[in-house]
């Protein structure tokens, strides 16, 4: 818009001003503008390239996975209990996405039941508790370096237990990295021995463990993104629900704050539950699985800069030296081997 210094007493009748939605004497025509500029259209402008839009989806995807670590931690100091967030998590992603799941009711009811179990077990309610209580007991760079930073090493132990191959060269040294990452994490509290830390490490190991299951799962079935997660979250939601209604889990719902509600409702249920499965597998799409693995890895990195103003966390030696090499562990080990050349090639 061009704002102009004369006033209709010094202009001519017709050239008043132009009418509304009329470009004027003085303007281009509508069909004259995308003759000349045809690439400045705000079509043109806003739109990105395949590789930029999947990076643009994976950093929001690292964000989520970022606020899910730091969430595990702080719902020991918020007025819900993880039963209540569990609820959250399931439920908010089948309320908005009741009517495609419903579409694809028969494609996930004939899902196989291995299949189905490891994914519904991997990452629901069994994983979602264990990550819960672990960050509890241990810190947000906990939770966000072991949780995901464990899963290739997991992953590797469970393909070589179904007959694959050892890894070997560039993906091997990852998985070493990994586990030393993880050790200098917990070394300082074995001497002298925390056992709060210590056993909420332990617990988040259990969680990487059934989040490895669950990224075996997710090879193993025919279903899009949006049918994934319906696979997941409609039995989570259910056996959590059950739970909370015998009163086997404790609830605290009904006396929680309107703004921790309101934070696990964005965080667990549209961030983690709904918008970070979609993206990822966008950017898996527009990236390559490779590609989106590395930079999937910074997430530990994002946790720990992130904790300090957000929840008050002071980097310590084991985690300033832990994390990085949890990162570069598992950059490495979604490395894949390169094909090997025939020697007459």
């Amino acid at each position: 818009m061009v704002a102009t210094h004369t006033t209709r007493a010094t202009q001519p009748h017709d050239a008043a001003g132009p009418r509304a939605g009329h470009p004027g004497r003085r303007g281009l025509s509508p069909r004259l503008s995308r003759e000349l500029f045809p690439r400045l259209s705000p079509r043109r402008l806003l739109r990105l390239s395949p590789q930029a839009e999947g990076l643009l989806a994976l950093l929001v995807t690292v964000a989520i996975w970022a606020a899910f670590a730091l969430s595990a931690r702080a719902l020991s100091a918020s007025s819900l209990l993880p039963a209540d967030a569990a609820l959250l998590r399931f439920g908010v992603p089948l309320v908005v996405l009741l009517p495609a799941l419903w579409r694809r009711r028969r494609r996930i009811a004939a899902v196989r039941p291995g299949a189905a179990a490891k994914i519904i077990c991997g990452a629901g309610v069994p994983f979602f508790l264990a990550a819960m209580h672990g960050g509890a007991l241990t810190s947000a760079a906990f939770v966000g370096s072991i949780v995901p930073g464990m899963v290739p090493l997991f992953v590797s132990a469970i393909m070589i237990g179904r007959g694959h191959g050892v890894p070997r060269g560039t993906q091997a040294a990852g998985l070493a990295l990994i586990a030393a990452g993880v050790a200098a994490l917990v070394w300082r509290y074995v001497v002298p021995v925390d056992t709060d830390v210590l056993a909420g490490s332990g617990i988040l190991l259990v969680a990487s463990g059934l989040w490895a299951l669950y990224t075996v799962g997710l090879r193993e079935v025919d279903l899009d993104p949006v049918g994934s997660i319906g696979l997941l979250c409609l039995p989570s939601f259910a056996v959590i629900a059950v739970l909370v209604l015998t009163g086997v889990l404790p609830t605290g719902i009904a006396h929680a704050t309107g703004g921790d509600i309101a934070l696990f409702l964005v965080v667990q249920g549209l961030g983690v539950g709904l918008c970070a499965g979609l993206l990822y597998a966008f950017a898996i799409r527009r990236l390559g699985a490779e590609r989106s693995s590395v930079v999937g890895s910074l997430s530990p990195v994002a946790v720990v800069l992130l904790a300090v103003p957000l929840l008050g966390e002071t980097p310590t030696l084991a985690v300033l030296v832990g994390v990085p090499l949890i990162t570069a562990g598992v950059v490495l080990a979604n490395r894949r081997p390169r094909p090997e050349v025939p020697a007459d090639a």
